[in-house]
């Protein structure tokens, strides 16, 4: 349970972070702040969502896809946030590309910094747990 709590917590901050980042970096993307915790929540849960039913049907359908499973669901997540009106537009085939790319990339980096950080502190309390 506290996995989960931490996990989805994680993912609303690395996703608000890389959110804003992508509207920063690329001129298609507009975050409207009105409608932005809509669109935060919206994405993180698409994410969730759509991320077990992208693996699966690549791995039923396109196992040479599964590579890009991630970058997928951020596609389609954001695309599920974008039809929420009032947070989110993106115009433009290379605004779409480029913005996933840099929300895939800093929810996959964040995540992973965050598991590293979790095994450190797990590995850290079991050892001293043992050394009581």
């Amino acid at each position: 349970m506290i996995r989960f709590l931490t996990q989805t917590v994680v993912n609303i901050i690395t996703s608000t972070i890389a959110l804003l980042v992508a509207a920063w970096l690329v001129d298609g993307m507009t975050l409207v702040p009105s409608g932005f915790i809509v669109t935060v929540l919206v994405f993180v849960a698409a994410s969730a969502v759509l991320s077990p039913f992208t693996f699966n049907m690549a791995r039923k359908y396109a196992s040479a896809a599964l590579g890009g499973v991630g970058l997928i669901s951020t596609l389609l997540a954001l695309f599920v946030a974008s039809l929420f009106p009032g947070g989110l537009t993106i115009d433009g085939f290379g605004s779409w590309a480029v913005v996933s790319l840099i929300v895939w990339f800093i929810t996959a980096l964040g995540g992973w910094a965050v598991l590293a950080w979790w095994t450190k502190q797990r590995a850290k309390a079991a050892a001293q747990k043992r050394a009581d």
